[in-house]
Protein backbone atom coordinates (compact mmCIF):
# COMPACT_ATOMS: atom_id res chain seq x y z
CA UNK A 1 0.00 0.00 0.00
CA UNK A 2 2.79 2.24 0.65
CA UNK A 3 4.61 1.88 -2.55
CA UNK A 4 1.45 2.80 -3.95
CA UNK A 5 0.93 6.09 -2.36
CA UNK A 6 4.38 6.82 -3.22
CA UNK A 7 4.16 6.35 -6.86
CA UNK A 8 0.40 7.64 -7.31
CA UNK A 9 2.07 10.80 -5.66
CA UNK A 10 4.71 11.05 -7.79
CA UNK A 11 2.53 10.51 -11.04
CA UNK A 12 0.38 13.50 -9.98
CA UNK A 13 3.05 15.53 -8.67
CA UNK A 14 4.85 15.33 -12.59
CA UNK A 15 1.52 15.32 -14.13
CA UNK A 16 0.64 18.97 -12.38
CA UNK A 17 3.96 20.46 -12.28
CA UNK A 18 4.31 19.58 -16.24
CA UNK A 19 1.09 20.88 -17.36
CA UNK A 20 2.06 23.77 -15.94
CA UNK A 21 5.46 23.98 -16.92
CA UNK A 22 4.50 23.48 -21.03
CA UNK A 23 1.84 25.75 -20.66
CA UNK A 24 4.27 28.85 -19.56
CA UNK A 25 6.58 27.14 -22.47
CA UNK A 26 4.08 27.21 -25.01
CA UNK A 27 3.16 30.57 -24.07
CA UNK A 28 6.62 32.25 -24.33
CA UNK A 29 8.68 30.20 -26.39
CA UNK A 30 6.99 27.60 -29.02
CA UNK A 31 3.53 28.71 -30.15
CA UNK A 32 3.93 32.35 -28.34
CA UNK A 33 -0.27 31.46 -27.14
CA UNK A 34 -1.78 30.26 -24.09
CA UNK A 35 -3.11 26.89 -25.44
CA UNK A 36 -3.70 23.46 -23.80
CA UNK A 37 -0.52 21.39 -24.28
CA UNK A 38 -2.09 18.14 -23.25
CA UNK A 39 -3.78 15.25 -24.49
CA UNK A 40 -6.39 15.44 -21.43
CA UNK A 41 -8.91 18.20 -21.14
CA UNK A 42 -7.89 18.70 -17.50
CA UNK A 43 -4.13 20.41 -16.15
CA UNK A 44 -2.12 17.51 -16.06
CA UNK A 45 -0.05 15.65 -18.43
CA UNK A 46 0.43 11.82 -17.65
CA UNK A 47 4.06 11.94 -19.71
CA UNK A 48 5.35 14.08 -16.84
CA UNK A 49 3.90 11.86 -14.30
CA UNK A 50 5.58 8.73 -15.83
CA UNK A 51 8.99 10.91 -15.75
CA UNK A 52 9.08 11.67 -12.22
CA UNK A 53 8.65 8.50 -11.70
CA UNK A 54 11.57 7.54 -13.73
CA UNK A 55 13.64 10.22 -12.03
CA UNK A 56 12.66 9.73 -8.50
CA UNK A 57 13.81 5.85 -8.92
CA UNK A 58 16.54 6.25 -11.07
CA UNK A 59 17.91 9.04 -8.42
CA UNK A 60 17.53 6.71 -5.38
CA UNK A 61 18.62 3.07 -7.18
CA UNK A 62 22.22 1.60 -6.01
CA UNK A 63 24.23 1.47 -8.58
CA UNK A 64 27.02 -0.46 -6.57
CA UNK A 65 29.61 2.25 -7.90
CA UNK A 66 32.63 3.20 -5.49
CA UNK A 67 33.46 6.10 -7.08
CA UNK A 68 31.37 8.60 -6.44
CA UNK A 69 31.87 10.90 -9.25
CA UNK A 70 31.49 7.97 -11.73
CA UNK A 71 28.28 6.93 -9.65
CA UNK A 72 26.97 10.63 -10.39
CA UNK A 73 27.91 10.77 -13.73
CA UNK A 74 26.35 7.06 -14.71
CA UNK A 75 23.04 8.27 -13.21
CA UNK A 76 22.73 11.33 -14.70
CA UNK A 77 23.51 9.45 -18.28
CA UNK A 78 21.35 7.41 -17.49
CA UNK A 79 18.18 9.52 -16.69
CA UNK A 80 18.92 11.37 -19.70
CA UNK A 81 18.39 8.15 -21.73
CA UNK A 82 15.37 7.21 -19.70
CA UNK A 83 13.33 10.76 -20.05
CA UNK A 84 14.17 10.85 -23.59
CA UNK A 85 13.05 6.78 -24.25
CA UNK A 86 10.04 8.32 -22.31
CA UNK A 87 9.51 10.92 -24.45
CA UNK A 88 9.93 8.81 -27.71
CA UNK A 89 7.58 5.71 -26.41
CA UNK A 90 4.73 8.08 -25.35
CA UNK A 91 5.36 9.94 -29.17
CA UNK A 92 5.33 6.59 -30.62
CA UNK A 93 2.09 5.54 -28.99
CA UNK A 94 0.22 8.31 -30.33
CA UNK A 95 1.30 9.04 -33.68
CA UNK A 96 0.75 4.94 -34.18
CA UNK A 97 -2.35 4.28 -32.34
CA UNK A 98 -4.36 7.21 -32.79
CA UNK A 99 -1.96 9.09 -35.82
CA UNK A 100 -2.17 12.38 -33.55
CA UNK A 101 0.99 14.11 -32.88
CA UNK A 102 1.16 16.29 -30.06
CA UNK A 103 4.74 17.50 -30.22
CA UNK A 104 6.67 17.74 -33.75
CA UNK A 105 10.67 17.84 -34.20
CA UNK A 106 10.53 17.41 -37.71
CA UNK A 107 12.18 20.93 -38.05
CA UNK A 108 14.75 20.02 -35.80
CA UNK A 109 18.17 18.46 -36.81
CA UNK A 110 18.97 15.37 -35.96
CA UNK A 111 15.09 14.19 -35.29
CA UNK A 112 13.48 10.70 -35.35
CA UNK A 113 10.01 10.71 -36.72
CA UNK A 114 9.62 14.35 -35.47
CA UNK A 115 9.12 12.54 -31.66
CA UNK A 116 12.83 13.11 -30.00
CA UNK A 117 15.96 15.31 -31.22
CA UNK A 118 19.08 15.78 -29.61
CA UNK A 119 18.78 19.20 -28.64
CA UNK A 120 15.90 18.24 -26.66
CA UNK A 121 17.27 14.98 -25.24
CA UNK A 122 19.71 17.32 -24.05
CA UNK A 123 17.59 19.74 -22.38
CA UNK A 124 16.32 16.25 -20.73
CA UNK A 125 19.58 15.66 -19.19
CA UNK A 126 19.73 19.16 -17.41
CA UNK A 127 16.35 18.42 -16.23
CA UNK A 128 17.77 15.07 -14.51
CA UNK A 129 20.44 16.71 -13.25
CA UNK A 130 18.41 19.51 -11.77
CA UNK A 131 15.95 17.46 -10.40
CA UNK A 132 18.75 14.62 -8.70
CA UNK A 133 21.05 17.65 -7.08
CA UNK A 134 18.04 20.19 -6.40
CA UNK A 135 14.67 18.27 -5.67
CA UNK A 136 15.41 14.60 -4.99
CA UNK A 137 16.19 15.22 -1.52
CA UNK A 138 13.44 17.07 -0.66
CA UNK A 139 11.09 15.07 -2.85
CA UNK A 140 12.41 11.54 -1.21
CA UNK A 141 11.90 13.69 2.36
CA UNK A 142 8.12 14.65 1.43
CA UNK A 143 6.61 11.31 0.13
CA UNK A 144 8.05 9.92 3.05
CA UNK A 145 5.98 11.73 4.96
CA UNK A 146 2.49 11.66 2.50
CA UNK A 147 2.93 8.03 2.73
CA UNK A 148 2.38 8.11 6.41
CA UNK A 149 -0.06 10.64 6.63
CA UNK A 150 -2.99 8.55 4.37
CA UNK A 151 -5.50 12.03 4.86
CA UNK A 152 -3.47 13.26 2.01
CA UNK A 153 -4.12 10.15 -0.21
CA UNK A 154 -7.98 11.37 -0.96
CA UNK A 155 -6.53 14.26 -2.74
CA UNK A 156 -4.18 11.54 -4.64
CA UNK A 157 -6.29 9.20 -5.35
CA UNK A 158 -9.48 12.01 -6.07
CA UNK A 159 -7.15 13.24 -9.40
CA UNK A 160 -6.14 9.56 -10.54
CA UNK A 161 -9.76 9.12 -10.65
CA UNK A 162 -10.74 12.45 -12.50
CA UNK A 163 -7.60 11.99 -14.82
CA UNK A 164 -8.64 8.52 -15.60
CA UNK A 165 -12.36 9.88 -16.82
CA UNK A 166 -10.29 12.57 -18.67
CA UNK A 167 -8.14 9.96 -20.38
CA UNK A 168 -11.07 7.84 -21.71
CA UNK A 169 -13.29 11.08 -23.04
CA UNK A 170 -10.39 12.37 -24.53
CA UNK A 171 -9.45 8.54 -26.31
CA UNK A 172 -13.10 8.59 -27.63
CA UNK A 173 -12.58 12.43 -28.90
CA UNK A 174 -9.48 10.85 -30.43
CA UNK A 175 -11.18 8.21 -32.54
CA UNK A 176 -13.00 11.05 -33.50
CA UNK A 177 -9.86 12.02 -35.71
CA UNK A 178 -10.01 9.17 -37.67
CA UNK A 179 -13.80 9.90 -39.14
CA UNK A 180 -12.64 13.62 -40.23
CA UNK A 181 -9.72 12.52 -42.54
CA UNK A 182 -9.88 16.71 -44.00
CA UNK A 183 -8.03 17.20 -40.40
CA UNK A 184 -5.67 14.50 -39.75
CA UNK A 185 -2.61 16.81 -40.25
CA UNK A 186 -3.96 18.80 -37.39
CA UNK A 187 -2.09 19.53 -34.10
CA UNK A 188 -4.64 17.36 -31.35
CA UNK A 189 -5.25 20.58 -29.96
CA UNK A 190 -6.41 22.44 -33.73
CA UNK A 191 -8.29 19.27 -33.79
CA UNK A 192 -10.06 19.62 -30.73
CA UNK A 193 -11.29 23.09 -31.65
CA UNK A 194 -12.06 21.99 -35.03
CA UNK A 195 -14.32 19.33 -33.95
CA UNK A 196 -16.15 21.32 -31.51
CA UNK A 197 -17.19 23.88 -33.93
CA UNK A 198 -18.22 21.41 -36.35
CA UNK A 199 -20.40 19.27 -33.72
CA UNK A 200 -21.65 22.87 -32.65
CA UNK A 201 -22.83 23.17 -36.24
CA UNK A 202 -24.57 20.00 -36.49
CA UNK A 203 -26.30 20.85 -33.32
CA UNK A 204 -27.57 23.93 -34.57
CA UNK A 205 -29.06 22.32 -37.88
Amino acid sequence: MKYLVIISTLFVIGSLLGWCIELFFRRYISQKKWMNPGFLTGPYLPIYGFGVILLYGLSNIPLGIDNGFAEVLIRIIIIGVAMTLDEFIAGLIFIKGFKIKLWDYSNRKGNIMGIICPIFSVIWLAVGSLYYFLLNPFLVQSISWISENLIYTYFVGGVVGAMVVDFAYSIHLATKLKEFKEYRDLRFEEFKKELKKKLDSSKSK
